[in-house]
């Protein structure tokens, strides 16, 4: 049995959110994603109903990124990137679940994400 650290996020629109990281896998390939790695994470605001949120990264942003910086990024360089990338949904979108399911984490996204947490 698998177990799961819950976490607590308090949004910047007055939710406070419990989330945790359920797996990363590659996009489907049939997804308009596709090709990007997907973290996937079950999320709550009201301690009752939880939902998957599915975080891209595509492959585009992460060559850009390397191209930039001269290396790739990390297993754990991505996944933060990801949290990050769910964060800034919590922080700025009124409702996750209506309208947070399927988050992309764009060059310029991930550059400021990774740009906040000091990675090089």
């Amino acid at each position: 049995m698998t177990v799961r650290r819950l976490k607590t996020y308090a949004g910047a629109q007055g939710y406070v959110y419990q989330y945790y990281f359920v797996g990363r896998r590659a996009a489907l390939p049939d997804d308009p994603e596709a090709p990007a790695l997907e973290f996937i994470f079950d999320v709550t605001s009201d301690r009752k109903l939880t939902y998957a949120v599915s975080i891209f990264l595509p492959e585009a942003a992460s060559l850009a990124w390397s191209s930039m910086h001269g290396r790739s990024l990390t297993d754990a360089e991505q996944y933060a990137g990801a949290k990050m990338r769910l964060f800034r949904a919590f922080d700025e979108l009124a409702d996750v679940k209506a309208s947070g399911r399927r988050l992309t984490i764009d060059s310029v996204l991930l550059e400021e994400a990774m740009s906040t947490l000091g990675v090089e």
